[in-house]
């Protein structure tokens, strides 16, 4: 049995990863869940998976949980904040750890695991976003196995050579294809994005995912941030990505050689996929997924991004170029000011405003110690939280 820990779990790629899980439970076991404070679903989820932990980020929550598991007659201990976040991450029974915590919350279990030479299913881009270079060589490192979960990178892996070493020359590649659905305002006038509401972003035309990553895919500051996800698994210059809008969702990224060939990965828009693909790698099972219809589809369509439209993009490619903490200071900006948003206090457009005045304003710098991408972290978010108020 494949010992599992889902740091997450409560989130829509949590819940998925279970989902999946349950369809082959002569395989897997789960060894722990973690959530921020839904007592509710993760009750549920215990009595179901019967973990050997769970963890709350909330200590009231962790408080309610486990009074609630006691009440139920289960054994399962409860843990709460970072610290059983990143126990659990590193717990020798746990041989597979995904990481799907959204924001930069989820970086120190996801190092954690990383630094217990787990088997890492990377759903949390921010890990990579916010401490790419100190993650990845904690993965080097500890010769930790790192398995990209976001449809678009899991479809990159899927689409380069089997042995890639993170060389697109040896391995005769030309650029990596980034697909993007546009999201529910691709079609609006820029000028009629400042009255959107929450409920309207938070409608993704194809996907269901949570609020917080709806938002950025509405912003699509979601794809700037799998640009910088990409540079850092592939080792690949941002140059040599290219994001393309592609509104079907049924291809989810793309692979150009050197030769002129040009591998693409197709499916059901359902993250299902490739959390089956990660789980089981290098074998494939069953996903639960249905099947793609191609005649159901029909046509395919492709265009440009319009960094007119969706600033947050250009500003994802100006923090690469910055490099160093910007990426750090590029995301801390833009959590706060999605959750400015999402709780009614900012203007849509106004979330990439706040995140380029936060850029523009904080220095960047080399990135040498973990200690410092969280100094750079938390600036970032005070001086956005002054924007704000």
């Amino acid at each position: 049995m494949i010992g599992i820990t889902i740091l997450g779990s409560t989130g829509s790629i949590g819940v998925n990863t279970l989902d999946v899980i349950s369809r082959h439970d002569d395989r897997y076991r789960v060894v722990a869940l973690s959530a921020n404070s839904d007592v509710d679903k993760m009750s549920a989820q215990c009595r179901e998976f019967r973990p050997d932990y769970a963890v709350m980020a909330d200590a009231l929550a962790a408080e309610a949980l486990e009074s609630r598991l006691r009440e139920a007659g289960l054994e399962t201990e409860v843990l709460a904040g970072d610290e059983g976040l990143v126990k659990v991450a590193a717990l020798p029974e746990a041989d597979c750890v995904m990481a799907a915590i959204v924001g930069a919350a989820g970086l120190l279990p996801a190092l954690a695991a990383a630094r217990a030479g787990k088997r890492i299913l990377l759903a949390n881009k921010e890990a990579l976003v916010v401490a790419g270079r100190i993650f990845m060589e904690a993965v080097r490192q500890n010769n930790a196995v790192l398995l990209p979960v976001d449809s678009e990178h899991n479809a990159v892996f899927q689409c380069l050579p089997a042995a890639y070493q993170g060389d697109m020359d040896r391995a005769g590649v030309r650029r990596i294809l980034l697909t993007a659905s546009g999201g529910p305002f691709r079609n609006v006038e820029p000028v009629e994005l400042d009255a959107v509401t929450p409920g309207q972003a938070c409608a993704h035309p194809n996907w269901v995912m949570g609020r917080k990553i709806s938002v950025d895919s509405a912003t699509m500051m979601n794809k700037g941030l799998e640009v910088i996800e990409a540079c850092w698994l592939f080792n690949a210059e941002p140059s040599r990505i290219q994001v393309v809008i592609h509104p079907q969702s049924v291809i989810h990224s793309l692979v150009e050689y050197v030769d002129g060939s040009v591998l693409a990965q197709l499916g059901s828009p359902d993250m299902r996929t490739p959390i089956a693909n990660a789980l089981a790698w290098p074998e494939r099972i069953d996903a639960g997924v249905n099947q793609l219809d191609l005649f159901e589809v029909a046509r395919l369509d492709f265009q440009a991004p319009d960094f007119e439209r969706f600033p947050c993009l250009r500003l994802a490619y100006e923090a690469l170029e910055r490099g160093g903490t910007a990426s750090a200071i590029l995301n801390a900006a833009n959590e706060v000011a999605v959750d400015a948003f999402l709780h009614g206090r900012l203007k849509f457009t106004a979330i990439a405003a706040v995140v380029e005045q936060t850029l523009s304003s904080l220095p960047s710098a080399a990135v040498v110690s973990l200690d410092q991408v969280l100094d750079a972290d938390r600036e970032a978010r005070e001086f956005a939280g002054r924007l704000i108020d």
